[in-house]
């Protein structure tokens, strides 16, 4: 395997972040991908006239980003993603710097299942919260 971490050799408190820009480009791409179409993300005009004030990138696009920790960074290559739960607290705006942060919580080694701490900020500031549950390699498997 490379690049990924082992069942064996991951600890609780163990992080890792990612960090992306959101563009525009990021919110249409991922609305031709998902197919959600929704005028919140996509119209300045419509947006304007809604809670948030103008357009917003997808919830899931931060869910996205936590995917892409848990994939390539922790645990990596080998992960199988089992489950998520999220909490979106605040929108994403196009020009927002999104710090996405995954946090090993609790190790079930004997089912090679890790359960992880989620966050993305804005600002410092939670938008998205949540957990994840992963399945990871093991070295003897």
């Amino acid at each position: 395997m490379s690049g990924g971490w082992f069942i064996e050799d991951m600890k609780v408190g163990q992080s890792a972040d990612y960090v992306r820009t959101v563009t525009a480009e990021d919110i249409e791409a991922f609305a031709r991908v998902s197919g959600d179409t929704n005028p919140v993300h996509l119209d300045e005009e419509y947006a304007k006239a809604t809670p948030f004030g103008g357009r917003i990138a997808h919830g899931m696009l931060s869910g996205a980003f936590i995917s892409t920790i848990l994939g390539t960074k922790l645990p990596g290559p080998g992960t199988i993603y089992l489950g998520q739960t999220l909490k979106f607290r605040a929108p994403i705006r196009i020009g927002d710097e999104v710090t996405a942060r995954c946090t090993v919580r609790e190790i079930v080694a004997e089912k090679r299942r890790v359960v992880m701490d989620c966050v993305c900020l804005v600002g410092g500031k939670p938008v998205t919260e949540g957990e994840a549950t992963v399945m990871v390699p093991s070295r003897n498997a």
